[in-house]
């Protein structure tokens, strides 16, 4: 017999069972937000999620606009439950039910999309339908990058605790600090292996995902799937284990993409050099070097909420696992340190 959900799940189903129902009383709509996916010749993943909006008539268009740019929008929508959804994959049509939270998380095979940046259509029987973004690798790939978003990509120079709050409810995109030299050096790093994806895994909510998208673009980051996850209680608990969900991230990118070895960039601010090298030692053959964006010591601060110690710098530096670690404050530090030990690997 299968155990019951974790009782604040329970209590959150309720929540949205009743939500739905009052709002579609009020005239909310059911919408497909749609998450950047991938795949090969022989599978793609498709990523959505399904919400209860609320139209115009509820929500004024210059006001929604408003909100959206914030990402207040992506938190103002209901989540449908267990909805079932249709998505059609060149000529070929595919159907699958989302989560309790409503994400739809869908592998389809023998999908027909050719290699490079294609579009899915994916829709409900009540909602529009929404072209959804994959990335098809072809045969050939045998190298990718897979970057963390928060003090790697983002300058938060915030406290954690607030940094979910402020980044998702005041900020605008345009105005959030990217970290100097990363955009330039995963470009570079791409240019050099065309065809090779670039991947970001973060902590971060699904529901910021469009917000984080527009940042991307708006300081020239390549584009690539984002593999977030989802805030609240689970089947067995109050919270999703971040470290955990990276984890899983990269061993799903492990099994999916068995012929690519990666290059994991991360920051010293919470546990992406543990995580990594723990992963590559699993996996050495997947993983062809490790780099760590260093904070400053104020960054140190709002991270540990300490200041790093000698000791444990001197510690952070030290040899982890079987793969070559490299580390420096920023993106121009990090490029040629990792374009020297790629090039030290192919000629090993």
């Amino acid at each position: 017999m299968s155990e019951r959900p974790f009782y604040a799940a329970r209590i959150e189903d309720g929540i949205h069972s009743s939500l739905n129902r009052v709002l579609r009383r009020l005239g909310w709509r059911e919408r497909v937000v749609g998450y950047t996916g991938y795949g090969n010749r022989h599978f793609v993943r498709v990523l959505a999620r399904v919400v209860l909006d609320p139209t115009d008539e509820v929500v004024p268009l210059p006001v929604a606009q408003t909100l959206d740019r914030r990402g207040w929008r992506n938190f103002l929508g209901a989540p449908v439950t267990r909805a079932t959804v249709t998505v059609r994959t060149g000529d070929r049509w595919s159907t699958g039910t989302v989560s309790r939270n409503g994400y739809l998380d869908l592998r389809i095979l023998e999908h027909g999309l050719e290699p490079g940046w294609q579009t899915v259509t994916v829709q409900t029987e009540e909602s529009d339908p929404v072209e959804v973004e994959v990335v098809v690798l072809d045969d050939d790939v045998r190298f990718g990058v897979v970057s963390d978003i928060d003090d790697t990509v983002i300058s938060t120079s915030l406290p954690r605790p607030l940094l979910a709050f402020w980044n998702t409810f005041v900020l605008e995109e345009s105005a959030r600090q990217p970290v100097p030299g990363m955009a330039e050096m995963y470009r570079t790093l791409l240019a050099e292996h065309p065809g090779a994806p670039l991947v970001y895994v973060s902590t971060g909510a699904w529901n910021t995902a469009p917000t984080l998208r527009r940042f991307l673009a708006h300081h020239d980051f390549p584009p690539g799937p984002l593999l977030l996850t989802d805030w609240g209680p689970t089947n067995t608990g109050w919270f999703r284990s971040g470290p955990q969900h990276k984890l899983d991230c990269l061993h799903a990118l492990a099994h999916d993409f068995p012929e690519i070895s990666w290059v994991l960039v991360g920051d010293d601010g919470q546990h992406d050099p543990t995580l990594y090298n723990q992963f590559a030692s699993r996996f050495p053959d997947r993983v062809k070097v490790i780099g760590i964006r260093q904070l400053n010591p104020v960054e140190q601060v709002l991270a540990h909420g300490t200041p790093v110690t000698r000791l444990e710098e001197q510690e952070s530096h030290a040899p982890h696992g079987p793969v070559p670690e490299v580390r420096a404050p920023d993106g121009a530090g990090l490029l040629p340190q990792i374009r020297q030990r790629l090039r030290a690997r192919v000629g090993a």
